[in-house]
């Protein structure tokens, strides 16, 4: 019913940057929250950001005040600002949304299918 592709992963040095967007389509009647986590293998997904629909934001305390989330309401797409990189924020990245859909009574949680940052010499 609704699909989420991220994109702008890839390899950046250590202290670099990466911009990560991510597209919402589908049945969708509205979106509520979106955000962006992150797992390694072995690990469990974390959270890195989320931004509400009216752009209130959380981060996890490992990437504030290095990254930033930031929506388009309009075209569903959120992203990802990605400053000041460091190896241990490699990771597979996906975009998450809440979203109400057409034959849909609630929210319900959709993810992407993730896109892969390394951060390395």
């Amino acid at each position: 019913q609704v699909q989420l592709v991220e994109s702008g992963g890839g390899l950046v040095q250590p202290g670099g940057s990466l911009s990560l967007s991510c597209a919402a389509s589908g049945s969708i009647i509205s979106i509520d929250t979106m955000g962006w986590y992150r797992q390694n293998p072995g690990k469990e997904r974390e959270l890195v950001a989320t931004i509400t629909l009216s752009g209130s934001t959380t981060y996890a305390n490992s990437v504030k005040g290095r990254f930033t989330i930031s929506r388009d309401n309009t075209l569903n797409m959120v992203y990802l600002q990605m400053n000041n990189l460091k190896p241990e924020d490699t990771a597979v990245y996906y975009c998450n949304a809440l979203v109400h859909v057409y034959g849909g009574e609630y929210y319900q949680d959709y993810w992407g299918q993730g896109t892969q940052v390394t951060v390395s010499l």
